[in-house]
């Protein structure tokens, strides 16, 4: 057994994540599952949003599926189970809906390949990960999210799989630059205990607090619409919530603020920070803080040496070199 398959097996449930298109996330995931459908854990599998398509819908190439085995829970729309599932025990149809349908929890009757397109949000991902042990699930894999568009966060789960590679640089150091960028996000510092349950439930605009704690709706929608209400910004002091995303706009602007050593920048994780290392760097070496209301514990980075248009990094090198950049477990599944 790979020392990956015994790190997850101390879990109860573990969010795969990729940094790019094609950098190996659904096939570290096959090998996952097949690995652990060998260890007598009963496991379950859903996603945020979709994943198991034939084809990539955006780089329009073939795709790895999400293969089943015997016996394995999963929780995919309705849309998705009725146009490919193996034969299954239909264990639960919620009421809670997608634009895809109504969610489906299955048990697979038999070996088989699947479309998994879970729930959108992270509300509803927790709920589904708190269902599983009805079902006796041990395990639970999620399909994760890095995406503007997704409402979900990978975060909801105990750990985290990153998958990188050269589809994203196939130069080396560029490769290594840009997964220790993210991995820097993914180990951002948790905000004081104290703002969690006054700020997990807010899911839009930009927020403030003052100092006595208390926090204020700033009434501006977006980080992206900044330069419009900039003015709006100090009434209360200089700690900061953002609901939605954030991106080089607001870190930029802050930055330039004669009070940035004392300014914090609160996200509900990772996954919502869309900012370039540039203005990441700039901000955070002026004295700001960027942090998170949900740390992420990453357990291990899988790669895939090989990018679609045939670039190849030597698997052994890249295994050799990541690590040591990132002081982390790397994998290159396919070798294990």
């Amino acid at each position: 057994m790979s020392s990956l398959i015994k790190d997850i097996l101390q879990h109860h449930s573990v969010s795969f994540v990729g940094m790019e298109k094609n950098t190996g996330k659904t096939e570290c995931m096959n090998y996952v599952l097949k690995k652990l459908y060998n260890s007598n854990k009963k496991i379950a599998i859903t996603s945020i949003g979709i994943d198991g398509e034939r084809v990539d819908q955006v780089t329009d190439t073939p795709k790895p599926e999400i293969e089943l085995a015997k016996g394995t829970i999963f929780v995919t729309s309705e849309k998705h189970f009725k146009e490919k599932s193996p034969t299954s025990d239909i264990l639960n149809v919620s009421n809670f809906s997608t634009s895809l349908g109504r969610l489906v929890t299955a048990e697979a009757l038999q070996n088989g390949k699947a479309i998994i397109s879970g729930p959108g949000t992270t509300g509803r991902l927790k709920e589904i990960l708190e269902e599983m042990p009805r079902y006796g699930v041990d395990i639970t894999l999620v399909d994760g999210a890095l995406s503007r568009k997704s409402f979900g966060s990978p975060t909801v789960s105990e750990c985290l799989i990153l998958s990188t590679g050269a589809a994203l640089s196939p130069h080396l150091p560029e490769l290594i630059r840009k997964t220790q960028f993210t991995c820097r996000l993914i180990h951002l510092d948790a905000c004081d205990n104290k703002y969690q349950s006054q700020l997990a439930d807010i899911d839009t605009g930009l927020w403030a607090c003052d100092f006595n704690g208390q926090w204020h709706n700033l009434d501006i929608p977006s980080t992206l619409l900044l330069d419009k209400y900039k003015d709006k910004l100090f009434p209360y002091g200089n700690i900061f919530f953002v609901a939605g995303i954030v991106t080089d706009k607001i870190l930029d602007f802050l930055r330039m603020q004669k009070n940035i050593e004392s300014t914090i920048v609160i996200v509900k994780d990772f996954s919502k920070i869309f900012t370039s290392m540039e203005s990441f760097n700039a901000f955070t070496q002026k004295g700001g803080k960027l942090q998170v209301l949900y740390p992420a514990h990453l357990l291990a980075v899988s790669v895939n040496p090989t990018s679609p248009s045939g670039y190849t990094i030597p698997s052994d090198l890249l295994c050799e070199k990541m690590s040591e950049a990132l002081q982390l477990p790397v994998y290159d599944v396919r070798k294990l």
